[in-house]
């Protein structure tokens, strides 16, 4: 055990989203003299990014990236695929969580219900952390539907359409969530999101970008979101692209395989040359690529973002949480082009801060994408962006990291048996 004191179990499955803040948590919480076991997809760049954060990592689950691209599940698929998932899940967990003393659950809700009961079975504490604010319960805002499960349209009260999502996910999820329970000895759970949740969740998100509005039913702890810095050189051959002009404009989706869009790249391309800008292409899961060999285009794939874009004019992206967070701090404007889940919320956020626009709908022509850079490369735009990224916070993984030794610090819960 490295005669660390504490040992704190991650638990994730899903996007670079879903696995990029728990690295950075991971770097503070070695900082602090942990050790850290983190459960994530079995991708080979999670496990390398998780393994430069000091973690050991522990794979579970088939690969994020085949899933992602590979096509979007059915309504009637998600049950089974949860099931598997969850098997998967409390075999490693079981085993990564074994002599730790707290166990953070992130990622997909069933997901994080298979790691609170993981937690339950072995007695160690839990946590529960999302990096978006939209699947924690409030009067304040409606939640996302799920796929083949829209809420009903003449339904606009806020408590009764959470009362909705709650019986989606207990259709969509609850047999998956018990059956493995019962499998490891556990009774089964009344209500999974609930169950999820807990009572007292952590939000890993900046406050000036997700403000959290407080509620009756829920204890919230914002931490900030967990960003560790990235010390790595930008390629050579980046570096000289950029120093051989005005800054260009970066397009990338991220973890996103742009699939209701036939040629992103070709339409970001032109959109940003009708602006009379250069284009830095980020690959992604999406696989931009260029489309001719003029000198004003460059593409990149795994790069350090945060030292990038405060060398870029503007951002084009899909609306992670991360590259939202991270552009923002960067101090860059944003055109946010939204495709799924929590997306046009962050769209939403960056157009209500004046830091960037956000593109209407998922699909973008050249017309449209032009048009919403050309409100964003404004110096209105980029004085307020400028002004904004002085008021993020950069100590979300610090918090949460010293947060996780309290915790570890009080009294077991008791065992399940």
């Amino acid at each position: 055990m490295g005669g660390c004191d504490v040992r704190v179990c991650l638990s994730t499955y899903g996007s670079r989203g879903d696995v990029e803040p728990l690295a950075g948590l991971a770097v503070r919480l070695r900082e602090l003299g942990a050790e850290v076991r983190v459960c994530a997809p079995p991708d080979e760049e999670f496990a390398w990014r998780l393994a430069g954060a000091g973690a050991r990592v522990v794979p579970f689950g088939p690969s994020a990236r085949a899933l992602t691209t590979g096509g979007l599940p059915s309504a009637g698929d998600l049950p089974r695929r949860a099931a598997e998932l969850i098997a998967d899940q409390l075999e490693a967990v079981t085993a990564a969580a074994e002599g730790c003393d707290v166990l953070v659950a992130t990622g997909m809700m069933p997901v994080v219900a298979g790691a609170r009961s993981v937690a339950e079975k072995l007695g160690i504490r839990c946590v529960h952390a999302t990096f978006q604010q939209l699947t924690l319960p409030s009067p304040h805002r409606r939640p996302l539907a799920y796929p083949g499960r829209p809420f009903p349209p003449e339904v606009s009260d806020n408590r009764v359409l959470w009362e909705l999502d709650a019986q989606s996910i207990d259709a969509l999820f609850g047999e998956a969530v018990n059956s493995n329970r019962a499998l490891i000895g556990l009774p089964p759970v009344d209500g999974v999101r609930d169950y999820a949740i807990g009572v007292r969740p952590w939000l890993a998100t900046d406050p000036v970008l997700d403000p959290w509005r407080e509620t009756a039913d829920l204890d919230v702890v914002q931490t900030g979101a967990w960003i560790s810095p990235d010390v790595r050189p930008l390629p050579a051959g980046l570096v000289a692209f950029l120093e051989a002009g005005a800054p260009p404009v970066y397009v990338g989706f991220g973890s996103m395989p742009m699939r209701g869009s036939e040629d992103a790249a070709g339409v970001a391309i032109e959109a940003v040359r009708a602006q009379g800008r250069r284009v830095l292409l980020g690959r992604g899961w999406a696989g931009l690529a260029l489309l001719d060999d003029r000198d004003d285009c460059f593409v990149v794939g795994e790069v350090n973002q945060q030292a990038l874009f405060g060398r870029v004019a503007a951002v084009v992206h899909h609306g992670g949480a991360g590259t939202t967070t991270t552009a923002a701090r960067a101090g860059v404007p944003q055109v946010v082009v939204p495709q799924v889940a929590d997306q046009p919320y962050w769209a939403g956020r960056v157009a209500e801060l004046g830091i960037g626009v956000a593109h209407d709908g998922p699909v973008a022509t050249v017309e449209s994408l032009s048009a919403a850079l050309g409100m964003a490369l404004t110096p209105e735009t980029r004085a307020r962006a400028r002004a904004v990224a002085g008021r993020i916070r950069t100590d979300g993984a610090v918090v949460a990291a010293r947060l996780l030794r309290e915790v570890a610090g009080r009294e077991r819960p008791p065992v399940s048996v």
